[in-house]
């Protein structure tokens, strides 16, 4: 089972659509995900058919049509209701019980959220990321499972490649100082790395039904090919259980499970 803790619809959209993908056809793969809030303070551009009042339920309503794409909804899906850009403001032990009630319930064997660089600085993404870890670590004790907890990195290579082809293209290039933009980790710390280019037209499928914020996911226009490319891999850091030396990077999160 996979159990994968973000903030907003579309947060894991870029993150670990690919995995879920993957094991589709696997029998007894079993998915959770976990939104902290609807994402209601996202952005609107002009012109799109959407309200302060009503964006939190279109963006949940992409969330789901954006699973369907990808082909493999979640078998249990959960939305906390918490403020989009409040969460630093709810209590850490409400937001971690909170977390850790749907963990103990599922007693899922690996489980995936934000780490302390929230990919892109957001407070909402580093909040809920710290409460995952936290709310893993009270549910280990609820029994079987819980084999392995992995924070979704960018790698600084990747980074810094993908930094080179946006100047290249004329588009703007990340700042990893400011909110909102994307940062790297040193590639040491990258301990997986999941091929996903069999499924990236999945991926991209799914992206694109995120259609109120598409304009924050991706340049406009948007170039399908050069989309499926970026999500062909996955990445993240191991951090349960913590690794003992330099490995090979895992290619897939249930390898050695």
């Amino acid at each position: 089972m996979f159990a994968v803790v973000v903030a907003h619809p579309d947060d894991e959209a870029f993150s670990w659509a690919g995995t879920v993908a993957l094991h589709t056809e696997d029998a007894g793969f079993r998915f959770v995900l976990v939104h902290a809030t609807r994402g209601e303070a996202g952005d609107i551009r002009p012109g799109f058919p959407a309200t302060r009042d009503t964006l939190g339920a279109i963006r949940q309503a992409e969330s789901e049509a954006a699973w369907r794409a990808v082909g493999r909804p979640p078998d249990r899906h959960e939305w906390l209701d918490y403020p989009d850009g409040g969460l630093s403001e709810v209590p850490a032990d409400e937001l971690t019980a909170r977390i850790a009630e749907i963990l103990a319930e599922e007693k899922p064997v690996v489980v995936a959220g934000f780490g302390p660089d929230g990919i892109t600085g957001h407070p909402d993404h580093i909040t809920v990321g710290a409460c995952t870890d936290a709310a893993f670590a009270l549910a280990r004790g609820a029994g079987p499972g819980f084999r392995r907890l992995l924070h979704h990195v960018l790698p600084q290579s990747v980074f810094d490649r993908w930094q080179h082809q946006r100047r290249a293209l004329n588009l703007p290039v990340f700042d990893p100082t400011e909110v909102y933009h994307g940062r790297g980790v040193p590639d040491d710390k990258v301990h997986l790395v999941v091929d996903c280019r069999t499924v990236a037209p999945r991926i991209v499928a799914g992206i694109l039904e995120h259609r109120s914020q598409l304009h924050v996911m991706a340049d406009d226009p948007v170039d399908e090919q050069r989309l499926a490319r970026i999500v062909s891999r996955e990445w993240a850091t191991l951090v349960w259980p913590p690794p003992t030396g330099p490995h090979p990077p895992l290619t897939d999160v249930f390898d050695g499970l």
